[in-house]
């Protein structure tokens, strides 16, 4: 299982396999053309609230992370999508946030290394 992470903003490169938008929101300045996403998949992001609960503060990055696994346990569907393209080869969980040490993204690909 290999997982990368990848702000929008940056470059699709082949070596990124399969590219999958985890975030509620498209991001701001991309283009759909750009961004090359191979699945936009908005319920395995944050849930509203903890997002903006959140609001990128390094300073709750902690419960942050214990609040969104809790919504990822209680969201077993999803998971279970998500790793199924983990089976098939190289996934590029892609993201809008600037702090690539606190996004959701990272706690994502965390989360996901754990199951295993």
């Amino acid at each position: 299982m290999t997982i990368l992470l990848k702000r929008a903003y940056e470059s699709p490169e082949p070596s990124d396999g399969f590219r999958i938008l985890v975030d509620r929101l498209w991001p701001r300045g991309v283009s759909k053309d750009a961004a090359q996403i191979d699945r936009w998949f908005k319920d395995i992001a944050p849930s509203t609230s903890l997002r903006k609960w959140f609001g990128h503060d390094p300073l709750k990055w902690d419960e942050f992370r214990n609040r969104y696994f809790q919504e990822l346990d209680q969201n077993p569907a999803a998971v279970g999508q998500l790793v199924e393209h983990l089976r098939r080869g190289t996934v590029t969980l892609v993201y809008g946030a600037k702090d690539k040490a606190h996004s959701h993204a990272l706690a994502l690909k965390t989360y996901l290394e754990n199951l295993s």
